[in-house]
């Protein structure tokens, strides 16, 4: 038996890379679960049901996929604010960026990312790496039991 697919939640400030991949996801029966948001305080305001995801249903996403360098709050700051919050912490997030940097390598780990994929160049690879990671993570992964009450 098949289990339900989870909902993926991108963090995406760059409008052709968020467009990529969702047709990435989308090749792979994805996209409809998927929840583009912008900026990350638009992550927080969605896991901690704020603002105009007040109402949204219970459960965290499958994954979330964190650009790093994005507007009014960064992909840094969300994954630590996420990593900090009990009902949150166990969500798997990976972070999908351009940022080759070390220390955004290595302060990412330290934070407790779960995966660091940088966005390859050519477009193929880059779609490939997208359906593969999306498949893992909303099929394949066992996530966590909800513990939101």
């Amino acid at each position: 038996m098949m289990r339900e697919i989870g909902t993926l939640l991108l963090a995406e400030d760059n409008p052709k890379d968020a467009e990529l991949t969702l047709m990435a996801l989308e090749k792979h029966n994805l996209a409809n679960k998927v929840l583009w948001v912008h900026d990350g305080e638009a992550v927080l305001d969605y896991m901690c049901r704020r603002g105009e995801f007040a109402d949204r249903p219970n459960g965290n996403p499958a994954v979330i996929l964190l650009d790093l360098k994005m507007a009014k709050v960064d992909g840094m700051e969300v994954l630590r604010a996420i990593r900090s919050d009990p009902s949150l912490r166990t969500t798997p997030v990976v972070i999908l960026t351009s940022s080759r940097e070390e220390r955004d390598l290595v302060e990412s780990y330290s934070l407790g990312v779960n995966a660091y994929v940088v966005k390859p160049v050519k477009f193929d690879e880059f779609f490939e790496a997208v359906g593969q990671l999306g498949v893992f993570w909303a099929i394949t992964n066992e996530p966590p039991p909800d513990t939101a009450r």
